[in-house]
């Protein structure tokens, strides 16, 4: 026989995974979620925008929030499937065509909502959706 006294982290995390989640995955809670936001740069090949996705990814991560950037040298698909399986809430894309034209896109994980932001007002954009989202979760 095996007791338990008190909540503890796991049962903590179990019990938000069972509230927050979708068919796609995890949907964490800005309040309680391993990162606060990820930056996805969609083709690693691309030199100028792989270094515009790093630059907006420590620039966030200079304010305070907590960045995960996908340098892996994956398929967008498996990026983005990854983002929604870990439950990031925020994901900044930088793809080809919205960079061409000076954009990327912040995606909210919970409401799927997407908006294509351009590239100098991202930081800001992005910093603005992680304080609401933590206002949201404030008691």
């Amino acid at each position: 026989m095996m007791g338990c006294y008190g909540i503890g982290v796991g049962r903590t995390a179990a019990a938000a995974i069972e509230q927050n989640h979708d068919a796609d995955g995890i949907v964490w809670p800005i309040s309680i979620a391993p990162f606060e936001v990820t930056v996805v740069p969609v083709n690693m090949k691309q030199p100028a925008l792989v270094a515009e996705a790093v630059r907006a990814a420590e620039e966030l991560s200079g304010r305070g929030i907590e960045v995960l950037l996908d340098d892996r040298d994956e398929r967008p698909g498996i990026k983005f499937k990854d983002a929604d399986l870990c439950g990031i809430p925020l994901r900044v894309t930088f793809g080809e065509k919205n960079f061409a034209a000076g954009c990327a896109e912040v995606r909210d994980r919970r409401s799927g909502d997407t908006d294509r932001v351009e590239i100098p007002r991202i930081v800001d954009t992005v910093a603005a959706a992680v304080e609401a989202k933590k206002k949201e979760c404030a008691p």
